[in-house]
């Protein structure tokens, strides 16, 4: 499971779990468990909806968050080690 974290036009960003990453062919998002950057609820999802479909016309940008049970740290140009 990949979690991102979907930005949408004119709304805040929510977080979504996908089984893969969508490719180039892809014309929406498909996720589950839609939460917001805190992990809580979001307002526009009824109750008990746990999967949501996004075009991509509606999608700013999608950042793929760190695996939370991953412990590998990337080493950057720009740290002091």
């Amino acid at each position: 499971m990949i979690t991102i974290q979907v930005h949408i036009s004119n709304a805040e960003p929510i977080k979504l779990d996908i089984e893969e990453l969508p490719s180039l062919n892809d014309v929406a998002i498909m996720g589950s468990n839609p939460r917001d950057r805190k992990d809580k609820e979001v307002n526009w999802v009824d109750d008990g909806v746990n999967m949501v479909i996004i075009p991509w016309w509606r999608i700013n940008f999608i950042q793929v968050l760190p695996d939370q049970d991953a412990h590998e740290e990337f080493p950057l140009p720009f740290r002091n080690d």
